[in-house]
């Protein structure tokens, strides 16, 4: 399972040296989660009000080249390992098919008091 996601560097994603902040690729790179997982029909807000979160458990990011203010961004995430507790995905930002940014991601559900639930069978 594949997802895309476009996005656009505007002048409050980068730093004094004109380069997007370092901490905005996880910013980047969560706005394809969220929205790939409203495309996959799971309303985010309904599931908390139902007492069920995701958060992220586990990252590892590597900064390989450097986006600038104005550049045209694609967020592309894959499923590498599932099951009905965690969601793990490899997640890149690329410009013109440049590879700037790379991650896996592990996903998993909480409950209120923080324990562990299922993923919604969307995800699975």
């Amino acid at each position: 399972m594949k997802h895309r996601f476009d996005l656009k560097v505007y002048y409050e994603d980068t730093d004094m040296a004109g380069i997007v902040y370092y901490a905005n690729y996880l910013k980047f790179i969560e706005r394809a989660r969220s929205t790939w997982v409203g495309e996959l029909g799971i309303d985010q807000l309904a599931l908390q009000a139902s007492g069920v979160v995701f958060a992220v458990r586990d990252i590892s990011a590597q900064y390989l080249v450097p986006a600038r203010m104005g550049d045209s961004l694609q967020v592309q995430s894959r499923v590498i390992d599932t099951t009905a507790a965690r969601w793990v995905l490899e997640q890149f930002v690329e410009r013109d098919g440049v590879v700037l940014f790379q991650s896996v991601v592990t996903i998993v559900a909480l409950g209120d008091n923080g324990s562990p639930r299922r993923l919604p069978v969307e995800l699975r």
